[in-house]
């Protein structure tokens, strides 16, 4: 893997401090949590029907979309993506049944 994620998420940092009317990010951050949240729902519907069509290209191009305005949120509330990788890290190597079982009795 590579560092893209990481610069990634040092952009989305700075973004927080631009303007809203010069950067599409920091137009993001000032409508909210709700509104980047739809974004979300919005790139986890087009990368479904990407790969329901088995449109490569484009389920490549709408994961982009889609893991960048998870990042947003990310950012927006405070973790990143290490944050992500690190509970991933966690999850290697055990099975996925026991983990989920494991969340449920929480």
């Amino acid at each position: 893997m590579n560092d893209t994620l990481e610069k990634l998420s040092q952009v989305l940092e700075a973004r927080k401090q631009a303007d809203p009317a010069s950067s599409y990010v920091a137009g993001l951050y000032d409508k909210g949590l709700d509104t980047i949240l739809k974004k979300i729902g919005e790139e986890a519907t087009e990368t479904v029907i990407a790969a329901k069509d088995e449109n490569m290209p484009q389920v490549i191009y709408e994961t982009a979309d889609l893991w960048f305005h998870t990042m947003v949120m990310l950012a927006h509330l405070g973790a990143g993506p290490g944050d992500v990788l690190a509970e991933l890290e966690r999850r290697f190597g055990l099975s996925g049944i026991k983990e989920k079982a494991g969340r449920e009795q929480k």
